[in-house]
């Protein structure tokens, strides 16, 4: 079982997230505040496996590269965003579309989801799901930005409504207070995702 921790980080209530098993952990959006993360990382003793990003808005990636050089590992992210994040590309372990693999003792599972980018992920560990800027709570991401797609952000909703309800919910902001929800609270609750769940049919 995976335990989550989030981390309230930067001017615009980001969510970074450190998700452990044992003394192994990955970090989620990890962004603004390395020092802090680092030493975070390093009190509780940890070994990070591996850095993921769920898109590549600067909020979300900002200051990564001294965490990448600190604990000597790659970030996955999707290639339809990397020139948006501004990382080098030697920092980066890009892909394409749905993937998934193994970090350490972590499988992870990489669910496309644009929308709000062309290259937005979504990062199912587990039962937890890590959504970014596509759902979060009651709501979901803008689509009126740069390689935004309204289209494709309806297909996302109704692709994270389709998976299991007792999926716990990460999103990358905790707008409103709140970062965390599970499918079955936004089925029932959020009007974006039931809006989209509605133009299906």
């Amino acid at each position: 079982m995976i335990n989550v921790d989030v981390l309230n980080l930067g001017p615009m209530d980001n969510c970074t997230y450190l998700v452990t098993r044992g003394k192994d952990a990955l970090l989620i959006d990890p962004a603004w505040d390395p020092h802090f993360i680092i030493h975070t990382v390093e009190q509780q003793q940890l070994h990070v496996c591996g850095v993921l990003f769920t898109h590549g808005h600067f909020d979300h990636v900002k200051h990564a590269q001294i965490l990448l050089e600190h604990f000597h590992v790659k970030a996955y992210l999707a290639q339809q965003d990397v020139a948006l994040s501004g990382l080098p590309q030697a920092y980066l372990q890009t892909y394409s579309g749905d993937q998934s693999f193994e970090l350490g003792p972590f499988a992870v599972q990489i669910l496309a989801t644009p929308g709000h980018t062309a290259g937005c992920v979504s990062i199912l560990i587990e039962d937890a799901l890590f959504t970014g800027d596509t759902l979060f709570p009651g709501a979901c991401g803008r689509v009126d930005l740069p390689s935004s797609n309204p289209r494709d952000m309806l297909a996302s909703l109704r692709r994270i409504a389709s998976l299991p309800e007792d999926t716990r919910i990460f999103a990358g902001h905790s707008y409103g207070g709140r970062c965390s929800s599970t499918v079955a609270d936004e089925k029932l609750h959020n009007p974006y995702l039931r809006n989209a769940l509605r133009w299906e049919k």
